[in-house]
Parts: structure tokens; sequence; C-alpha cells
């Protein structure tokens, strides 16, 4: 009996010892960049608070939407949701720890170029035009390739005048697939 009650001891020790390896394990800080950290213009945050901007304004929208060069459907919409109807700008954002050295970025007289070094990198070219440090347009070139699909984007933004999505999917065995979405804001 004795052996049993030393036993089932060693047992709780030894889970008791485990719970605490595993938690100590979990409690890392999170990695969060701040604004001094960013290496490239900060496409993401420039989208965050040019919608928030948006949602407050209650902007009426030209809507254009086209699938496949089929007839384009046009209709007048207010957009709500800005970060959403955006999204596809500030998921193009190239301020990550692990792609730091991953673009060149080259000063022309009214904007800056990023552009991809690495074939991997999703956001291959990446042009931001100021003026006066205000952001006039941004042109962002996307491209993704594997063995099932290859997918081309080009993302257009004139902050409070047109934004344009134009994608192309191309997908083995089913062809491809394109969109257009544009955006005239009134």
């Amino acid at each position: 009996m004795y052996w049993c009650k030393q036993l089932i001891r060693n047992y709780k020790l030894l889970c008791s010892a485990l719970l605490c390896i595993s938690a100590l394990a979990s409690c890392r800080p999170d990695v969060h960049e701040s604004a001094g950290d960013k290496r490239f213009f900060d496409l993401k945050g420039f989208i965050n608070a040019d919608s928030a901007r948006l949602n407050r304004a209650h902007i009426t929208v030209t809507k254009t939407v086209a699938h496949n060069n089929d007839v384009a459907q046009t209709k007048p919409v207010t957009i709500t949701n800005w970060g959403q109807e955006l999204s596809a700008f500030s998921a193009s954002d190239i301020n990550k720890p692990a792609w730091r050295d991953g673009y060149s970025v080259k000063q022309e007289a009214d904007s800056v170029v990023y552009t991809a070094l690495m074939p991997d990198l999703v956001t291959r070219r990446m042009v931001i035009q100021q003026n006066d440090k205000a952001v006039k347009k941004i042109h962002i070139e996307n491209f993704t390739k594997n063995l099932l699909y290859q997918t081309t984007e080009h993302l257009v933004y004139y902050p409070d005048s047109v934004y344009l999505i134009d994608k192309l999917q191309e997908v083995k065995l089913l062809g491809s697939n394109r969109y257009v979405v544009k955006g005239v804001m009134k």
C-alpha cells in the first residue's frame, strides 16, 4: 500500500511540474511593432486612419463591379465599413519584421517606389505618391503563384476620389476568373 501512495504522490509532482513548465513556456511577451519600427510606408496605418475618416464622413460612392468582362453593374452605395472595403490595400502592407530587407526603396521626385527583392513576396511593387506629406495616390501590384493557381492584383487608391481593385486569378483545370471593383467618391 505504501508504494501505491508514493506512486500517486510522484505522479502528482510530475503533473504539477509539467503544468508549471508549460505555463512558463507560454508566458512570453507578444512582439508588437511600434510606429518607430516601421521601415517602409505604414500602409496599414494609413488605410485604417483613412477608413475611420471616411466612415465618419458617410460618403456615397458610385460603385462599379465587373466579373469576367461581363456587363458591369453600377450603382450608388453608401459604404458603412470602409475598413472592409479597402481591406485589399491594408492586406498589402509590407511592414513585417521578416520582410525588413525584402524590398528596395527608390525615392523619385514626388513618390517612393518599393520593389520586392525576393520572388516569394506577394506585394511585388508599391508606389506611394505624395505632395507636401499628403498621400495623393497609392498603386500596388500583388502576385501569388503556387501549384494550383496564380493571382495577379492591381490596386489603385486616390484618397477622396477613386479606388480600383483589379484581380485576375487563373486556376488550373478551372480557368481564369477576373473581377474589377471601381468606386468613385462623391
